[in-house]
């Protein structure tokens, strides 16, 4: 397990990290905002643990860009709040947090909370499997297979495999596109996303034409090519 730490207090972000490691799980620690949307993209870890009150983008903030993207909507967070904060916790519950930890903190009720998160998100993570024919995407291990063999994507290949797989027929502009594997979406990503598009369609081999072209739109899942 993966769990990304965004905490602008450095020695809280420590005392955290070393708690969570202690009990096996890895973790990666930034101490703003940005950066720390930057990471859930790039990472995808298997929980975030968010401060509320961060430099450059708050909390509440990237909880809803999180909330806007497919591939990091369904990643558990829970939030770090001040003690007293009655108002951040009842915003970040209703906007679908899984659960709050108000600082100062017990580090036994920290890592209990945390592994109870993780229990629900990997229950509900068990049906993440996505088909089509012979090709089959396991969101769980990330893990793609065709005809039973072993497909060798980056993560940004299998990210892009999937959110065209789960829509087919349904083209997907370049925007969200870019959104999806780059976090943002800027015309200076275009060539960017066309590379990954090509590399993944050379190792589908014969199921290249699966991942077809809407000219002057985007892409979209050909079930039957």
């Amino acid at each position: 397990m993966h769990i990304l730490v965004v905490e602008d207090d450095v020695d809280i972000a420590e005392l955290v990290a070393f708690n969570l490691e202690r009990q096996g799980w890895a973790c990666t620690l930034v101490h703003h905002g940005t950066e720390g949307w930057e990471q859930i993209v790039r990472l995808h870890p298997d929980l975030v643990i968010l401060d509320v009150m961060l430099p450059g983008i708050d909390g509440m903030q990237i909880f809803r860009q999180m909330k806007e993207h497919e591939m990091t909507r369904s990643i558990p967070v829970i939030f770090l709040t001040a003690r007293g904060a009655l108002d951040d916790r009842l915003e970040g519950l209703s906007l679908g947090a899984d659960d709050y930890v108000s600082k100062p903190f017990s580090p036994k009720e920290l890592v209990l909370r945390v592994r109870n998160v993780l229990a629900r998100a990997n229950a509900g993570a068990a049906q993440l499997v996505v088909r089509a024919g012979e090709l089959v995407l396991d969101k769980n291990t990330l893990r793609a297979t065709l005809a039973g063999e072993s497909l060798d994507l980056t993560t940004a290949e299998f990210k892009l495999l999937a959110y065209l797989m789960e829509r087919p027929g349904r083209v997907q502009d370049r925007y969200e596109l870019q959104n999806i594997l780059f976090g943002y979406a800027d015309t200076t990503q275009s060539r960017a996303l066309d590379t990954h598009v090509k590399r993944l369609r050379q190792k589908l081999g014969d199921y290249a034409a699966c991942v077809a072209t809407e000219r002057g739109v985007g892409y979209y899942f050909n079930p039957e090519p």
